[in-house]
């Protein structure tokens, strides 16, 4: 292999056609998925009136958090299957899940059929997951492979953005449906891309049977997570995964529910009414998943300074400074109804993010014995597992009981002793609130600002934050107790 030192350009004439489909085919799945994810919330929870499922923020928690942190268990499973039947055949079925699950999710109503489907739509997003990777480490080497992944992690974040905010344009012009279809079609392209440009190449067969290759593969698993070392860090970054979770769970209904988003439209019209437009789908009110999506956005734009800037520091010490930023830009979005902070809050976020996620990535590779670092870094979704399942009750259960704007005013009629009909198809969440607007003398605005004066459904940024705080201070310890002797020592590099 050449060590010659190539230039910028140099490097980029060096990949190969597999690696370019494969980063094409990254940035539509990642399209498709995003698309639909920073929008699912809102659907879920939505009125039934204006095409949401009317469900409670509980179902919303169980749907999103227990079949999303399924997703990141299963690639243990679906990578082995697509070692032994090859990339290509793998890729052909997680198509067809994708295709099929995308549009029959648009079709059903049922908490039960919804769960149901989303699954299978998981299932075919695990079959992708590490086949998409796998292409890029096989058709990298040494002298291309740093700027390969980056440009890896820059379609993942170019499909993230550009998905909601066609979904977001979509839905508010078209309906729900569109969203689903959407998501259906650009997976259909991924397909067509496959079948007729990648070629699988020097494959590889494995002798070993399925039986034996799962086998191997989770005793794998745990010979890593043995590592006191590992299995400490992977536990504390948990807390990061859970905070950085909400995100895409709770802050897109925290909005719709509490954020003055017609202000914030008209104060943006006033300096560009076509980016007012963008970010409202031709609407008079921003969209949620519009300002959600400036956390995509951001990394798109800062991720390059941010990591250079990163270089600089020892791992968890920038690991630890990113949770600190990533904290306080949370919690600044969770604290206020205003949507100038909120889009303050989720930039700052960002910046802790990038300073976070991929430094976690290159540390767990600098703590893995030699010869070990594909061991470990399989271990890398198991805590984006357990940081899914913990958000189900934050998301769901707590949101439900404490930020929930229909439950809060239903506690609010109740106290005054006013009846109200139950929320039901025929008399929907916006039927419930202009009925509660006309018998409480008050606008919309009005009783909104009332609800958040009387009850603060605002105080969940303190679960929130909290959970940033302890994955803060659990970081610190661990690095005083753990990583730094070791270094000391200079079993780690610094």
């Amino acid at each position: 292999m050449s060590t010659e030192k190539k230039s910028f350009f140099g490097v980029m004439k060096s990949y190969n056609k597999n690696f370019r489909i494969a980063s094409i085919m990254e940035l539509f799945e990642r399209w498709a998925w995003y698309g639909l994810f920073a929008v699912l919330a809102l659907y879920l929870t939505g009125s039934t009136d204006e095409g949401g499922l009317g469900f409670s923020h509980i179902e919303k928690g169980q749907i999103m958090g227990i079949v999303t942190a399924i997703l990141y268990l299963l690639p243990m499973i679906t990578g082995v299957i697509a070692d032994k039947i090859g990339y290509k055949l793998s890729l052909i079925i997680a198509y067809l899940l994708l295709i099929s699950g995308y549009y029959v999710m648009g079709e059903v109503t049922s908490f039960t059929m919804v769960f149901i489907v989303f699954l299978w739509v998981a299932v075919g997003a695990a079959m992708f997951k590490p086949v998409a990777s796998a292409i890029i480490t096989k058709n990298t080497d040494e002298s291309n492979s740093t700027l390969g992944f980056g440009i890896f992690y820059m379609m993942v974040n170019i499909g993230g953005f550009i998905g909601p905010a066609f979904s977001s344009t979509l839905r508010t012009q078209y309906g729900w449906k569109i969203v689903f279809l959407q998501a259906a079609i650009v997976i259909a392209i991924n397909l067509v891309i496959l079948l007729i440009f990648y070629k699988e190449k020097d494959r590889v067969k494995n002798t070993e049977t399925l039986k034996e290759a799962l086998g191997s593969s989770l005793k794998n698993m745990w010979e890593a997570v043995k590592d006191s070392r590992l299995s400490v860090l992977l536990v504390i970054m948990v807390g990061f995964w859970t905070m950085f979770n909400q995100l895409f769970y709770t802050l897109p209904t925290f909005i719709e529910d509490w954020v003055n988003t017609k202000a914030l439209h008209d104060s943006i019209a006033g300096v560009s009414p076509w980016l007012a437009s963008f970010m409202s789908g031709g609407g008079d009110s921003v969209n949620p998943e519009m300002l959600v999506n400036i956390d995509a956005g951001s990394i798109i734009v800062f991720q390059l300074i941010v990591s250079y800037f990163v270089l600089r520091m020892r791992h968890v010490s920038a690991m630890i400074t990113g949770f600190i930023i990533a904290a306080i830009g949370i919690g600044i979005t969770f604290y206020t109804g205003n949507g100038f902070y909120t889009i303050l809050g989720i930039v700052i976020f960002a910046i802790g993010e990038m300073m976070t996620n991929p430094t976690f990535s290159s540390f767990i590779a600098l703590i893995s014995p030699k010869g070990k670092e594909a061991l470990y870094m399989g271990t890398y979704f198991l805590p984006i597992f357990l940081g899914n399942l913990l958000t189900t009750l934050v998301s769901g259960n707590l949101y439900q009981a404490w930020s929930d704007k229909l439950t809060l005013l239903q506690t609010e009629m109740t106290n005054r002793g006013i009846q109200m009909p139950e929320v039901t198809k025929e008399f929907t969440k916006n039927d419930f609130f202009a009925s509660a607007s006309e018998k409480l003398g008050m606008s919309e605005v009005e009783m909104t600002q009332m609800i958040w004066d009387n009850y603060q459904p605002n105080k969940i940024w303190y679960v929130i934050v909290g959970i940033g705080i302890v994955t803060i201070l659990a970081l610190t310890v661990y690095d005083r107790l753990v990583i730094r002797p070791k270094e000391k020592q200079d079993a780690i590099p610094q």
